[in-house]
């Protein structure tokens, strides 16, 4: 008896790196770097792909790669496990089972809290110090860790660990973590905290992989504290980068997903157990069954009478931002004027409903027209008549109200 051999034009394994994507082409090229050095690093094909802003998609890269491998693995190249990580990509990877069955699919898990990174961040802190002048072994310096904020709790609290971790061990005199948005303590109130136990300097470390918008906050940040307070020398280190520290942590996070050894840290997840504050926030294997299910039933029918849960799909899904930012600002109000604007008009066929964070942050709140890809910003309650009126009804965008298109 004669055994099929396999195709020996495939790979045995390929590994997808999935950034999020920016309109900036910098921010993408890092990606692509980091996938390049992978490859040398584990010797086995990289590609990048991006979840959204860029070019190609998740899915548009697994049907490249997926017909030249037998096994992909799909690592996130994402600081922390928020919604990204635990509810888009993984989707990605269930629609990509469930379309290609001669290739075996495993997700792997952020990057998250590493000893490498620990060590990369060090490494930052002395760079800084060295630029002040200053020495752990013999001056008080301080170091204030500053990530983006996320509406994710499990998120912002492996800062505050990772945070404690750099302190452990090394002879800085605190060590503190911010956020440079969405959730507090924010980086200018820790750094006038900081400033009242007078340290010798603050080194300020932005917990980014690129030198984008909000790594030069943080700087900018840095600069004016250290201009407000002339008896503190401080400064700000560039983000992580491509650094090769970065390629060997995501080196260990392939390994992890081909053992089977992938870890999250589900029993503090708002997708998976219910935590004050987060109750109606869904995602992870839930959002996940209910996207999939919510795809079938909207799939256009003959005849839906035969199945009255069956739907045709509206024609517009408008998504409103009522995360905690958007909400200070009146997203529940907008949410419920833009509902009863589609339920008086005469011929409207829209669903609205509330979002988490759609990562704008401060421009809120957010309303976004799908699939328009129109994102409104700034909407008030008295914007809504509008949206509705020209928008939704007519197909007439309301120009000043635009913040941006995808």
């Amino acid at each position: 008896m004669s055994l099929e051999r396999p195709d020996p034009a495939l790979d045995d394994d390929a590994v997808l790196l999935v950034g999020h994507g920016s309109r900036r082409e910098e921010s993408n090229e890092q990606v692509r770097t980091l996938a390049a050095k992978l490859e040398s690093r584990l010797s086995v094909p990289v590609d990048a792909a991006y979840i959204e802003l860029a070019e190609p998609s998740i899915d548009d890269a697994i049907e490249s790669m997926a017909p030249t491998c037998r096994t992909m693995t799909v690592v996130p190249l994402s600081l922390f496990a928020a919604s990204h990580v635990k509810n888009d990509v993984p989707l990605a990877v269930q629609r990509a089972r469930a379309t290609h069955d001669d290739t075996e699919f495993r997700f792997g898990s952020h990057l998250g809290i590493h000893p490498s990174v620990v060590d990369l961040l060090d490494e930052r802190a002395r760079a800084v110090e060295s630029d002040l002048g200053v020495d752990r072994d013999d001056d008080d310096v301080a170091v204030v860790l500053c990530a983006r904020g996320s509406s994710d709790p499990d998120s912002n609290g492996d800062v505050h660990k990772l945070a404690r971790l750099l302190y452990e061990g090394r002879e800085f005199t605190r060590v503190e973590s911010a956020f440079i948005g969405v959730t507090t303590p924010r980086l200018e109130e820790t750094l006038h905290t900081v400033a009242k136990d007078r340290p010798d300097a603050v080194v300020v470390l932005p917990y980014m992989l690129g030198d984008g918008v909000l790594t030069g906050r943080i700087v900018d940040t840095a600069e004016t504290f250290d201009e407000e307070y002339p008896y503190v020398d401080a400064g700000a280190s560039g983000p992580l980068g491509a650094d090769d520290r970065v390629v060997e942590t995501l080196a260990d996070r392939y390994r992890e997903a081909r053992s089977g050894s992938v870890e999250m840290s589900c029993d503090t997840c708002k997708y998976k157990v219910e935590l004050a504050g987060y109750e109606d926030d869904e995602g992870g294997a839930r959002a996940m069954l209910r996207s999939l299910v919510h795809q079938a039933e909207h799939a256009d029918r003959s005849d839906v009478d035969d199945d009255p849960h069956v739907h045709d799909a509206p024609e517009k899904h408008v998504a409103v931002c009522t995360n905690q930012t958007c909400a200070a600002s009146g997203a529940a109000t907008v949410l419920e004027q833009l509902r009863q604007g589609v339920r008086d008009a005469d011929d409207c066929d829209v669903h609205v409903s509330r979002s988490s964070c759609l990562g704008q942050c401060g421009d809120g709140p957010i309303v976004a027209v799908y699939p328009d890809s129109v994102w409104y910003g700034g909407v008030t309650p008295e914007d809504t008549d509008r949206i509705v009126s020209s928008h939704l009804e007519r197909d007439r965008i309301v120009s000043n109200l635009v913040h941006q298109s995808l």
